[in-house]
């Protein structure tokens, strides 16, 4: 089988992951995608609003009913700053005999030089990469071994902060992020203060 991973901190989960997860799914040739939430992602220190278990349900709540998708909850686990190269490692562990893919967006292409042991990673994943505006593909030629596949997909230009400003100041998200996922945020009175 062939396996995608996808990283964040998933804060609120949004239509901009789901679509860019199901881009991959279907471009990357996957058999399966899995969303790894982040405890703390190490390029964005106390970025992370939502508690894990919120973040966890909120993606439950999103791809709960797709077959595609699943949700590890690793890194939430192990707690602490998440890095790829840890969270792969342990990943093929469990999946020895899978092909691993991770999946990344172009603006993040950019910045992969600066990922912890980014010359073993490179040996044990391929990258997929979602093509976005006004960043250029690149075949990063300063990262020897480095496997990518690029993906031309649905760009919809939202993000998870956009999200929480909308929701501290009382406009509506509802095509923003995933129904189930509104209504959880309205039961806890998730993000309403910034």
């Amino acid at each position: 089988m062939k396996i995608g991973f996808m990283g964040g901190s998933f804060d609120p989960v949004h239509f901009g992951h789901l679509v860019a997860a199901q881009d991959a799914y279907e471009h990357g040739g996957l058999d399966r995608l899995v969303f790894v939430p982040a405890a703390q992602a190490p390029l964005k220190p106390g970025a992370v609003r939502a508690s894990a278990d919120a973040r966890l349900t909120m993606l439950h709540a999103a791809v709960s009913t797709d077959a595609r998708f699943e949700i590890s909850d690793h890194e939430i686990r192990k707690g602490g700053i998440s890095y790829t190269i840890d969270t792969v490692r342990y990943l093929r562990t469990q999946f020895p005999d899978d092909e691993l893919a991770w999946v990344i967006g172009a603006d993040q292409l950019e910045r992969l030089h600066l990922w912890r042991e980014i010359g073993e990673l490179v040996k044990l994943v391929e990258f997929i990469v979602l093509a976005r505006p006004g960043w250029p593909k690149s075949e990063r030629t300063d990262i020897a071994g480095l496997r990518l596949r690029w993906c031309q997909g649905h760009l919809l230009e939202v993000s998870s902060t956009e999200v929480r400003e909308r929701i501290a100041t009382g406009l509506p998200v509802d095509f923003l992020i995933p129904h189930k996922t509104v209504e959880y945020i309205e039961k806890t009175g998730l993000y309403r203060s910034i």
